[in-house]
């Protein structure tokens, strides 16, 4: 247990508000479960046991996690004897005594409903299995008589697959059905008078198993398009959760990773109740090896059927029965063939994910190249999730974090902050952590691991000051769960457009977050809602379902989850008559709505000339109340809704609403500084800042001007504040300071003391400069852990309202204290502190914690090996087998120059 004060009470202290005044209304919000990240904990082999099940909760609990959810996988080699089956009495009763244990911990219990993903395992069965459809095709030359023996082109496919339809197309448009004709599995073709094409039309399995199984996981993927195939599925489950006497909190189902899924046996059936039309008489259309206007049309009808399979009869059943189990659910709907809004509201935390790295123009922030993929974060798509969870009205949005930031043993924590701040500021407030791998004490280091990085654990050395990141992540996610989402504008999403595209031919089109440039980033969508947030705009993207529910009160459009001023409709080619006639009715209610263009045609191929018709006609009835508009951002502001012009100053924000007043996320990532007056949307007697890296607040120096609150912000590159509006607070003022005089370098002799680690203690050392540890050869250059460096220095001969120390290049994260008194953990860019007072000679000890690389680096060196895990076993970045003999050595400890400067408090008139 780390002996040090927690950091929001001793700056506090230092900055002149009391731990009384922290308890009013104005302070910050109490930090529970939910408002902590959570981690994934992955359970490999199931080889879990009491004893490790209380002290890994315990350790979660004691740095500042809120709860965990649960993924069993693949095993140890040599742990077999320690393995668990999945759902069997002794796996039930262990996942019982966790939930007990977190419930005394105050953590809580989430888990994914099967082993690895995607959802599948030993009680599906064939006719429950993903399915694909299989259509062979062979011309049937016109005056010939043939024997055929009918099954499937490919070996492979004949003994799975099932015969759903034989049919003959004629060159004249006659098509044949002569299903019924085959006998003993062959078709006697008659001579006919002209060409026909016959179409095998099979029901096929893509048999595809779950990957990264645990024991008793293993079998095929469930059909995600059958909810006869779910109702199967969760058999096992009823049976097993009678037994639990305490309650999981939610299931989890992960991002859609059925490959190649693109049918269901009753899938003809669905398709003609939904699509208004017999789809075996439209194969020769829906098989097009070209694109074509019928074509396209047809296979935007498929695509929307599979859709609406996935939403009605799997997610809604799957959420249905979980909420009927007293569990909540939590999806992730990207990658699947569906419409993201919707599937993502039908779950009650809508969840996105980020892998890989992005880049920020930060000032010392490390990214290299050999350390990194590149990233996926991209702020429209992680949007879709808590749009749909805005206009749902659903009060959580979780996020699959940090997947693959930088390869193992390699990222710090400072490298997590702007990812992580990047999924806030794009409206999630419920962070799970990718991930913390189980690992009982018995394993040697560095422990038990996925094989994906990064691993959030106690054999990782960023551990020893990972409570910092979780306590900014806390505080930042209690205001950002406060209130509701205050959004000004919607922007609907035009899927038809895609759906309607060629799309390579392909039926089966996944909204992945790994091919945005296939379905996202070329769109006019993509682009006027860039604008828009560019511009200041907060937006949420909306679906033709919940345009449909819309209605308007006193010119605000309402949904179920909140009220927008105005609806941006991008420039779309096909949108079907339905909500055309919904926007128009909102429209004539008095809702703001902008077309960038009118819609072209209506989606799908039923009775599409007549709709067609109905549409354009419409719209030439309608072009004096909905022109287009060629300056959008424009027509908004001359609408009375204006931008938030904090986007001016570069800074980032999101906005919430708490009973009126409001809550403001701005974070900093561009290359310099902000310290000005900002103005906000609102007019409000006082504001508050909070500074959610050091837990500090205080009533912010305010003006009025222009029908606007001005607020003082010093907001450094990397750094992020809170502000919230109030009526009246009792909180004292904040206090800003400037720099007063150039920094004074601290460069006598620093005593380094190595503390924990290893893979051994190096002997303490004297340094008359500071240097990596890597430098320092021996036991040292291999050294992952803590080590602590004493310094003395004297106060310089100026005055100072207060002093800021500067560690410079910390490689990774510091403890620090000063004169005996905990100052804080500087773990991210600008690696400072404010100090407060110094005394006229004064001891600073920085306790430094660097990576596990140059340790796991060292350890493959001697030949020593520790990759013992089943299947996919350790791979890097790149999915290549790892291999930390490639690596340089990485920089570790203090490598400074460390300074402090002298701050004056600005005096405002």
């Amino acid at each position: 247990m780390k002996l040090k004060i927690k950091l929001i009470f001793l700056i506090t202290i230092i900055l002149g508000v009391t731990q009384a005044e922290a308890q009013n209304t104005e302070g910050w919000p109490d930090i529970e479960s939910t408002t902590k990240p959570w981690t994934r904990w992955w359970w490999m082999g199931n080889a879990v046991d009491k004893k490790n099940i209380k002290r890994s909760l315990t350790e979660f609990k004691n740095v500042g996690l809120g709860g965990v959810e649960i993924t069993p996988i693949y095993g140890v080699k040599g742990e077999e004897k320690n393995n668990l089956i999945f759902l069997s009495k002794e796996w039930i009763e262990l996942l019982d005594y966790t939930i007990k244990i977190a419930d005394s911990l105050e953590l809580g219990v989430d888990m994914t409903l099967g082993t690895g993903w995607p959802y599948g395992g030993p009680q599906v069965t064939e006719e429950y299995a993903a399915t694909k459809l299989i259509i062979d095709k062979t011309l049937l030359p016109k005056g010939e008589k043939l024997k055929l023996k009918i099954q499937p082109d490919n070996p492979k496919e004949q003994k799975s697959s099932k015969l759903k339809y034989l049919l003959a197309f004629g060159v004249d448009g006659a098509v044949l059905d002569l299903t019924s004709q085959i006998k003993g599995g062959e078709l006697v073709w008659e001579k006919k008078k002209s060409d026909f094409t016959l179409y095998e039309v099979y029901i096929g399995k893509t048999n595809q198993k779950v990957k990264r199984a645990a024991p008793g996981g293993a079998g095929l993927t469930l059909d995600h398009y059958s909810q006869q195939a779910l109702d199967s599925y969760v058999k096992p489950f009823d049976e097993a959760f009678e037994s639990l006497n305490h309650k999981l909190r939610a299931i989890f189902n992960d991002s859609y990773e059925v490959y190649g899924t693109d049918f269901t046996p009753q899938f003809f059936e669905e398709f003609e109740a939904r699509r208004g039309y017999d789809l075996k008489g439209k194969l020769d259309l829906l098989l097009d090896s070209v694109p074509s206007n019928e074509g396209n049309r047809v296979r935007s009808d498929y695509r929307e059927t599979l859709s609406d399979l996935l939403l009605n009869d799997f997610d809604k059943p799957w959420d249905k029965w979980a909420n009927n189990h007293g569990f909540k659910t939590k999806l992730q709907a990207h990658g699947s063939p569906g419409n993201l809004i919707d599937l993502y509201a039908s779950a009650d935390i809508p969840e996105c994910e980020t892998f890989g790295s992005m880049p920020y123009d930060i000032p010392n922030f490390r990214r290299e190249k050999e350390d990194v993929r590149e990233g996926d974060a991209d702020p429209i798509m992680l949007k879709f999730s808590s749009s749909a969870a805005h206009i749902s009205g659903k009060p959580l949005v979780s996020s699959e974090t940090f997947t693959w930031l930088r390869d193992h043993f390699k990222t710090a924590l400072s490298q997590c902050k702007p990812e992580v701040e990047d999924l806030l500021l794009n409206g999630v407030n419920h962070v799970f952590l990718h991930g913390s791998t189980y690992s009982p004490e018995r394993a040697v280091w560095p422990g038990w691991k996925f094989y994906a990085s990064v691993n959030f654990n106690s054999t990782n050395p960023i551990w020893e000051d990972a409570d910092a990141l979780f306590g900014y992540i806390a505080r930042c996610q209690s205001m950002l769960q406060l209130g509701k989402p205050d959004n000004d504008l919607l922007v609907y999403w035009p899927i038809y457009d895609v759906w309607d595209s060629y799309l390579k031919g392909d039926l089966f089109f996944q909204f992945k977050i790994h091919s945005l440039n296939e379905w996202l980033l070329d769109t006019e969508f993509y682009k006027i809602s860039k604008a828009l947030m560019s511009a200041g705009y907060g937006v949420d993207f909306t679906s033709d379902d919940f345009v449909s529910k819309a209605s308007v009160e006193n010119g605000l459009i309402v949904l179920p989850g909140g009220k927008y001023k105005g609806l941006v409709i991008p420039d779309c080619n096909k949108m079907p008559i339905r909500t055309f006639n919904k926007l128009l009715e909102l429209k004539k209610s008095g809702a703001n709505i902008i077309f960038q263009g009118m819609p072209e045609s209506v989606p799908g191929y039923f009775e599409y000339k007549e709709k067609e018709s109905k549409l354009l006609k419409l719209i030439e009835d309608s072009k004096d109340l909905v022109l287009p508009s060629n300056n959008i951002i424009g027509d908004l502001e001359k609408a009375s809704i204006t931008p938030e012009s904090i986007v001016d100053y570069g800074l980032k924000y999101i906005r919430r609403d708490v009973n009126g007043e409001k809550v403001y996320y701005l974070v900093n990532h561009t290359r310099t500084g902000v310290s000005a007056f900002i103005p906000l949307n609102l007019m409000a007697e006082e504001v508050v800042i909070y500074d959610p890296l050091t837990g500090n607040y205080g009533k912010a120096e305010t003006r009025i001007g222009n029908g606007k609150t001005k607020v003082y912000v010093d907001i450094p590159s990397g750094t992020s504040l809170i502000l919230k509006s109030s009526k009246v607070s009792n909180v004292s003022k904040w206090n800003n300071y400037a720099v007063s005089d150039k920094p004074f370098q601290l460069n006598q002799k620093w005593k380094l003391n190595f503390i924990t680690g290893g893979p051994k203690i190096p002997s303490e050392i004297e340094l008359d400069e500071l240097k990596s540890w890597t430098e320092l050869g021996g036991e040292a250059a291999e050294f992952s852990g803590s080590a602590e460096y004493k310094i003395e220095f004297q106060k310089p001969d100026i005055e100072a309202d207060n002093w800021q120390l500067n560690l410079g290049d910390v490689r990774e994260s510091a403890e620090v204290w000063l004169n005996g008194k905990f100052l804080g953990t500087a773990w991210s860019v600008p690696f400072a502190i404010q100090t407060g007072a110094l005394n006229d000679t004064n001891l600073l000890v920085v306790k430094v914690s660097n990576l596990a690389a140059n340790r796991i680096r060292a350890k493959e060196m001697r030949g020593e090996e520790w990759k013992i895990f089943e299947e996919i076993n350790m791979v890097n970045k790149d999915y290549k087998p790892f291999d930390a003999t490639l690596w340089a050595p990485m920089p570790s400890g203090l490598l400074g120059p460390v300074t402090i400067t002298p701050l004056k408090k600005i005096q405002f008139n």
